[in-house]
């Protein structure tokens, strides 16, 4: 776990800190490893070929391993915001003094490089009874750590907020610090809760503590929906339970609100991946759900509409997304979604007509496309009558 034995750092106080530790204790692997370089310079660190990346506050890059190492330090507010800081990373802040700054007890946890935890603040024993809490009152001053603490209670779903840890996300949002979250760090948590095992609860956090109009009036209005805002979170953990790609999730989240979908892409500035899927879903997700209803000529307009023959990966992504949204028709239970064999079914028959062979055959210009359309519509029409 701990680089003890990496000359580099000889002489230097360093302990790994953060949720690799939590992991680690929770017996969970960790993607990464995050360092903490206590009572030394950035000098020192340049010279021993580390090289600085942090703007706002000292953190250095390992020449070898290409780990982040930061030096120790205090915050101070001074604005609004999650920008509103001043940072302290001189010598003489402690290990102590640096965790203290940290968001909840289960993340202000270390390692020393003999393995022995340092836990001043009690974050082991919230792990075990499984309690989210607040380090120290200091967290109302960072509104990016609603969102952090609404990520938390999606990944553990069996912990439990504390009541004042609750009360300190109230008081933020009452007086405006969660109206000062940037796009960015919406979605960078947003998405990531996105694909927890119990998405739904980031949003449950989110308004029972008051922050989700300042984070998406969209989802607001969505939510203020009773029915409309459960089977949105059914379709949501739907996706979940199908273990289903980030795009697929969101469009499973908000295929309901279609009028409003701009609105959201462009306020939380999605990938394009996301943005298209979304839309797509919400315009097509009920004649993917009544395939047998339709004739020949929308089932067509379907596949044409979500682009498959040049795309065909898209349509997993659709069924999916859709199979998500029956889901919560049925209380979120998983079962066979029969729509998905039908529409792969017509896909095959449709793609089966080769698009070459009619420019072989002498047409061109308009002509390729059209006999082209009208040969795949005629696929269509047989697979319909065979039951495909």
């Amino acid at each position: 776990m701990h680089p003890i034995a990496d000359p580099l750092l000889k002489g230097l106080r360093v302990y790994q800190v953060g949720g690799s530790v939590r992991d680690h204790l929770l017996g969970l692997p960790a993607d990464d490893q995050d360092f903490v370089v206590v009572g030394a310079t950035p000098q020192e660190l340049l010279n021993r070929g580390f090289r600085s990346v942090g703007k706002d506050f000292p953190v250095f890059l390992h020449p070898v391993s290409g780990e982040e190492y930061a030096l120790a330090r205090t915050e101070r507010k001074q604005g609004r915001g999650y920008h509103g800081f001043s940072f302290n990373a001189g010598a003489e802040v402690t290990l102590e003094e640096d965790l203290a700054r940290r968001d909840l007890t289960i993340n202000a946890m270390a390692l020393d490089a003999d393995g022995k935890l340092i836990d001043p603040y009690n974050g082991r024993l919230d792990l075990q009874a499984g309690y989210l809490r607040h380090v120290t009152d200091a967290f109302r001053e960072d509104p990016v750590r609603i969102l952090r603490l609404s990520r938390f209670a999606a990944r553990f779903s069996d912990f439990e907020i504390a009541s004042r840890t609750r009360e300190l996300c109230r008081e933020m949002v009452q007086c405006g610090e969660a109206d000062h979250l940037v796009p960015e760090r919406i979605w960078q948590e947003m998405s990531r809760a996105l694909m927890h095992e119990s998405p739904s609860r980031f949003f449950d956090v989110l308004r029972e503590v008051g922050a989700l109009k300042s984070v998406s009036p969209e989802l607001f209005e969505l939510f203020s929906d009773p029915l409309r805002a459960r089977r949105s979170l059914l379709a949501l953990d739907g996706a979940a339970k199908l273990k289903a790609p980030l795009p697929v999730r969101y469009a499973a989240l908000v295929c309901a609100i279609p009028e409003r979908l701009d609105s959201l892409a462009n306020r939380l500035r999605l990938p394009t991946a996301c943005r298209e899927l979304a839309v797509l879903v919400a315009a097509c997700r009920r004649s993917i759900h009544q395939v047998d209803e339709l004739d020949a000529e929308a089932v067509l307009g379907i596949l044409q509409r979500l682009d498959v023959f040049r795309r065909p990966e898209r349509m997993t992504d659709v069924l999916l997304a859709c199979q998500a949204d029956a889901m919560a028709f049925e209380g979120g239970a998983v079962r066979v979604y029969r729509p998905a064999e039908r529409w792969q079914g017509l896909l095959r028959a449709a793609s089966s007509v080769d698009g070459g062979s009619v420019y072989r055959e002498g047409f061109r210009g308009r002509d390729v496309s059209r006999v082209l359309e009208s040969r795949r519509l005629e696929a269509v029409r047989i697979a319909q009558a065979k039951g495909a």
